[in-house]
């Protein structure tokens, strides 16, 4: 026997899964990728003016890229082409072309330098660091944790062309981080219409100045960047914490400029879980990150100034040799006035980290979209205040306040206008 009419009434209904305003906010929209790939190209052109070498050579390359995407997207807005296949333009002249370019026909880089040198040193001598003694230049320094070392390896084992260079690895890896993050990130995995806007999600993150710029021209921060994006999105798993800590203890043993995160996604996770879960998370962390820092330069246990001299020291610039890092930012004028100015750029940076350490005691913030939110600020106020910085470094809170806006939860009001009930079909029932 069919059910009645009053049994089917009292079936719980379906949201329609066909509209994504109920799990999306779907901020990428195509009136909003045209407007931001408008932006870069802007962005992109007035750097090919303004600036020379790979930097010059990555910006005409995104400029034409960024430029088509935005043409394509204009002649199709009436049309029912998926904007995926304009992005993947973008992603193509702004990522895969410049790389692919400099690599085979540019000289490498300041920083693809290190990286290739500090392989070679690891598997010489156990460690990417050269003595102090050794450290006749500012390029003799390498500033990175030992995981950096990994992206060397490809050449320092004997590849050649493409594949010897680090910026290929850096590429691949940081993309595949990228869309993981999302993916985690999503509200529903299996959902058809979450993994349409995961790759979307992914892609035009990659294709960005925030990602692309730096990938072509062989700077380190992309792939730390990317695994801070996954360990926010592991927090908010029920199940993630555990993942969550080894993906930051990674990035920590890859650059310093991920620590910062630890106290700050260890606030979230103290509200979120208890202090008993704080301290487990930071103990993995760590853990994480010494096991793969003694793994990756063994030998320079044994000789810890040489350790110092390249990670601390160099970057902080004080150093008998400076870091080429010298944007002009309040940090980096004070220094400039002499040792005195310098001692205080150091006292200001440290006060900051101060003060902000105090903030997360007294209002820890309460998830990990918070954590984000005041992860970018601290980041921001300390490459500010750094008495050897760059602009380059604001990539950091910048992707930041990106992946925050790119996986934000729907609104109530969004959600309310998206649902509409659907109900179950009767012939779905079971007949008697």
């Amino acid at each position: 026997m069919e059910r009645t009419q009053v049994e089917a009434a009292k079936e719980p209904t379906q949201i329609d899964s066909q509209r994504p305003g109920l799990v999306h906010q779907r901020w990428l929209s195509r009136n909003r990728l045209l407007a931001a790939n408008g932006a870069f190209t802007i962005y992109a052109t007035a750097l090919a003016v303004d600036t020379g070498h790979a930097d010059r050579t990555w910006a005409i390359w995104a400029a034409v890229g960024y430029g088509l995407t935005t043409l394509i997207m204009w002649l199709t807005r009436h049309k029912n082409v998926p904007v995926i296949w304009p992005m993947l333009v973008s992603l193509a002249g702004a990522l895969a072309a410049p790389v692919t370019w400099l690599v085979t026909r540019v000289a490498p880089t300041p920083e693809v330098q290190v990286i290739s040198r500090s392989a070679v040193l690891l598997l010489q001598h156990g460690t990417p660091y050269l003595p102090a003694g050794s450290l006749d230049t500012w390029l003799s320094y390498n500033p990175y944790l030992p995981v950096m070392v990994v992206f060397g390896l490809p050449r320092a084992l004997g590849a050649s062309g493409l594949f010897a260079d680090p910026r290929l690895w850096l590429t691949a890896v940081s993309i595949a981080l990228i869309w993981a993050a999302f993916t985690v990130a999503a509200p529903h995995r299996r959902c058809e219409e979450c993994r349409r806007t995961t790759t979307l999600s992914a892609v035009f993150f990659a294709a960005s100045p925030v990602i692309a710029f730096p990938l072509a021209v062989g700077i380190t921060d992309p792939p730390v960047i990317a695994l801070m994006f996954l360990t926010l999105a592991l927090i908010a798993r029920p199940s993630g914490l555990f993942r969550a800590a080894v993906a930051l203890g990674v990035a920590c043993a890859m650059k310093a400029t991920a620590w910062p995160a630890v106290p700050v996604i260890a606030a979230a996770v103290a509200v979120r879980h208890g202090a008993q879960a704080v301290w487990r998370f930071i103990g993995v962390v760590i853990l994480v990150a010494g096991l793969l820092a003694a793994a990756l330069a063994p030998a320079a246990l044994l000789d810890p100034y040489a350790f110092l001299q390249n990670t601390v020291l160099f970057p902080l610039g004080l150093s008998a040799h400076k870091t080429p890092a010298a944007s002009p930012l309040p940090g980096h004028l004070l220094a400039t006035t002499g040792m005195a100015g310098h001692w205080a750029a150091v006292a200001l940076l440290i006060a900051a980290g101060l003060g902000f350490a105090v903030s997360l005691i007294v209002r820890p913030p309460a998830d990990g979209r918070a954590a984000a939110w005041r992860l970018a600020l601290g980041l921001a106020v300390m490459f500010t205040l750094a008495p050897s910085t760059r602009w380059g470094y604001f990539v950091y809170p910048i992707g930041l306040v990106g992946w925050m806006v790119l996986t934000r939860p729907p609104s109530a009001d969004a959600t309310d206008k998206a649902a509409v009930p659907v109900k179950v079909p009767a012939q779905a029932g079971l007949n008697a």
